[in-house]
């Protein structure tokens, strides 16, 4: 069974106050799957400048393999804010690099390969990239129950009702979190109802495997067809939150495809989740006793 799995769509540098650090969804999530043992890739673009460059060796330094274009666009940056709590503010640009993430033969190969895909909203924001990505999701075999994670990650105001659902009508797992929930409800005409409610239906109507609603100091739950299941989030001194929902879905998704059940994953991906909270970054070394997911 091939266990490649990738993360698709922005790779952009951070520029938080102490500095600038790698980031974009995409790269943290197969960044901390490879620290599970996986085969993993980041497939997204960068321009052909300075941030272009050093985004790339900060890649290979990492040792995070994947298949990246250099477009004539500029590299991605956000600015990010940080409140009192340590949660982000975002100022993310536009018309960069991984808006315009081409779809080539490497790619198309790459797909009929891979065993689990995250993606998100963001990168949807531009035609290009957009269409990339379902390209990829449409190429992607569903014989070995192949994972297509919509990880929803709504920013500013980068989404449309199409295209949210279009997305989840081609995954089979949807990781959402409360605020974002609250907002889809708007948008699809569900107020009014309990959030756990909300999602059966969402469940229900994109017949999806598996609903992941994070609800932040306030636990997270995995909704699968006739259960759920409920996780406290421990309390931990928070560096800052910036790739801990990444590195969740991360360690949920590596748990699933190693052949853990849904409780003991989930399990893992809030210790996961909890450990990135206490560092600085989106992407620090995770300690063996995740990892080695004891």
């Amino acid at each position: 069974m091939n266990h490649i799995v990738v993360g698709m769509g922005e790779a952009l540098w951070d520029v938080l106050p102490e500095g600038k650090k790698l980031g974009g969804a995409p790269a943290n999530f197969a960044y901390h799957v490879s620290q599970f043992g996986l085969d993993s890739r980041v497939v997204s673009a960068v321009g052909d400048d300075k941030l272009g460059v050093e985004i790339l060796e900060s890649f290979k330094a990492k040792g995070l393999n994947g298949l990246v274009e250099t477009v004539p666009y500029p590299t991605g940056v956000v600015q990010v804010t940080l409140d009192d709590a340590g949660v982000p503010c975002y100022d993310i640009k536009e018309g960069v690099a991984w808006d315009n993430i081409p779809y080539t033969l490497s790619l198309d190969n790459l797909a009929r390969q891979t065993r689990a895909v995250c993606f998100g909203s963001l990168a949807q924001r531009s035609v290009v990239s957009r269409e990339t990505i379902n390209h990829f999701l449409d190429a992607m075999p569903d014989d070995n129950g192949q994972l297509k994670i919509f990880d929803i990650n709504l920013r500013q105001n980068f989404y449309t009702k199409e295209v949210l659902c279009q997305s989840m009508r081609k995954c089979n797992i949807l990781k959402i979190n409360d605020e974002e929930l609250v907002t889809i409800s708007r948008l699809f005409g569900y107020p009014g109802i309990d959030l756990q409610d909300k999602c059966w239906i969402l469940l229900g109507k994109y017949d999806l495997k598996m609903l992941i609603l994070t609800c932040g100091v306030n636990g997270s739950y995995v909704f699968t067809p006739g259960r759920v299941s409920f996780q406290e989030t421990p309390h931990v001194q928070v560096a800052d939150t910036v790739g801990a929902g990444d590195s969740f879905t991360a360690a949920f998704v590596s748990a699933i495809l190693k052949g853990m059940p849904v409780e003991d994953a989930h399990r893992l991906a809030v210790a996961t989740s909890a450990y990135v909270c206490t560092q600085n970054g989106a992407m620090p070394v995770l300690p063996y006793e995740l990892t080695g997911m004891k």
